[in-house]
């Protein structure tokens, strides 16, 4: 059923605080949002140690303390901050049309195709290009494909450690490994990972511009600014999957809502047809940022199916001797918080008619007065100092591929069986039900499964090429 449809369920039963495990609860307010998550005085949950790499090597996803979160935040951001932005963007769009050619083979023709593997290779490519410059060309070629199955392995793996610290307590971690030829997936990926990071650090830092070039010179440097070579290791199994799996969740979920919602789908379409006069013009710019319907249709695909649906687990710093308290509630010390996102994003307080798909609640159309309590509840990034770095990086991602899709083709959903893939069914169990809800699967990001999509290139585009 998944972690996120389990919780969401309690919430429904028994209200906005639920007692999750032995010593969890999960809140579902935004009261408990800004207690939980804007407080100094509460930190990272102790039990995301259970998912590092190694004994003491930490990346920015498992490091608990608040410095040395802030030092690799600061290091990892030199990628993701608007002038990283700027400069990665050649890179970006080089790939993302890529995308668009695969789309536009002749071998593709009205032919269903599964978005889920062409988005994972599409955002994989472009992750490993940022971080070490490496050519992975999944996108082209089915050499290292497999990278994409290792990635959604570990992500299993790690998540049934961080679910159920027990496993490694008892140290019985490496058995499971074999569960679903876990071990199998995972450990070509993790050679190709180290692969990677000995080929590039054997090259001049200034060989090619990625994160390697703009952190090489804090590594194994012994300064306050120090990154050692074992945690860009760490960093990078990060970073392939936080970068790659959520933004193609987010990309094959907006696809889905699409193909789907045909006023949304005709909506968009027109936006993005006049506002720019050809797929060369589609970049980051005024003209995107003003294509506020794109926005708000990636809002309500993320606030739908996010591609992070779990709980972030949060607990009171262990020098902290004031009675925490969340939601009016004093928390017992040793008892882990947290806001599970999928929980509070179909929160009908906060947003009406939860499961229904309407970018206009974004622009306020029908929802006048909401708009400021949905943004306060909008946490698909998480919340706070630890929200995602890559934020901006994924909202253009999107942002492009869905608009010089539209610019190039029109799509539908497959006809009869193949259409329903990544569609809940009335078959399914309780909140898996619902056929006009794209299905993630939580494993610390996300997993999914289609759309099954049929492109047609737009008759005026073919038609320019005759001419």
């Amino acid at each position: 059923m998944g972690e996120h449809i389990a919780i969401w369920r309690n919430h429904q039963s028994y209200g906005p605080v639920i007692r999750h495990g032995p010593n969890r609860l999960v809140f579902n307010t935004i009261e408990a949002l800004q207690d939980i998550y804007h407080n100094e005085r509460a930190s990272k949950a102790s039990l995301y140690l259970n998912i590092m790499q190694a004994p003491n090597v930490h990346s920015v996803f498992t490091v608990i303390d608040k410095r040395q979160h802030r030092v690799k935040r600061r290091l990892i951001g030199q990628a993701l901050n608007e002038r990283g932005m700027r400069l990665f963007e050649p890179i970006i769009l080089q790939q993302i049309d890529i995308f668009i050619q695969q789309l536009s083979q002749p071998s593709a023709g009205s032919k269903p195709i599964n978005m889920s593997p062409m988005l994972r290779y599409l955002t994989l490519d472009i992750v490993c290009l940022l971080s070490f410059g490496f050519p992975l060309r999944t996108q082209e070629k089915d050499e290292y494909r497999f990278v994409s199955e290792g990635i959604v392995a570990g992500n299993y793996f790690q998540n049934m450690k961080l679910q159920c610290p027990l496993l490694t307590q008892l140290r019985i971690t490496e058995a499971l490994q074999f569960v679903g030829n876990i071990r199998e997936k995972r450990e070509p990926y993790r050679a190709v990972v180290k692969k990677l990071i000995g080929s590039r650090m054997a090259e001049n830092k200034d060989a090619k511009l990625d994160l390697y070039s703009m952190v090489a010179d804090q590594i194994n440097t012994g300064g306050p600014e120090n990154i050692q070579t074992s945690e860009l290791w760490a960093e990078a199994i990060f970073i392939f999957a936080a970068g790659g799996d959520t933004t193609s969740s987010l990309i094959a979920a907006l696809l889905f809502y699409l193909s789907r919602n045909s006023h949304c789908y005709n909506k968009l379409a027109h936006e993005i047809r006049t506002s720019f006069n050809s797929s060369d013009e589609i970049r980051s710019g005024q003209k995107l940022a003003n294509c506020q319907y794109l926005r708000a249709c990636i809002d309500e695909a993320l606030r739908m199916s996010p591609a992070a649906p779990g709980t972030p687990w949060r607990e009171q710093l262990d020098t902290d001797d004031v009675p925490f308290v969340v939601n009016g509630h004093v928390i017992p010390r040793g008892t882990i918080v947290g806001v599970n996102v999928y929980s509070i994003l179909h929160n009908e307080k906060y947003f009406p008619e939860p499961f229904v798909y309407k970018p206009e609640r974004w622009l306020s159309e029908g929802f006048e007065g909401k708009l400021k309590i949905m943004h306060d509840a909008f946490i698909p990034f998480s919340a706070g100092s630890r929200i995602c770095a890559g934020k901006a990086m994924a909202y253009l991602e999107a942002s492009v591929t869905i608009s010089k899709t539209l610019w190039h083709f029109d799509f539908d959903k497959a006809p009869g069986n193949l259409g329903d893939l990544g569609a809940g069914s009335r078959k399914a169990t309780y909140g898996r039900h619902r056929e006009g809800e794209f299905q993630v699967y939580d494993v610390i990001s996300s997993t999914h499964d289609g759309p099954n999509l049929i492109f047609h290139p737009r008759v005026h585009l073919l038609w320019e090429r005759v001419v």
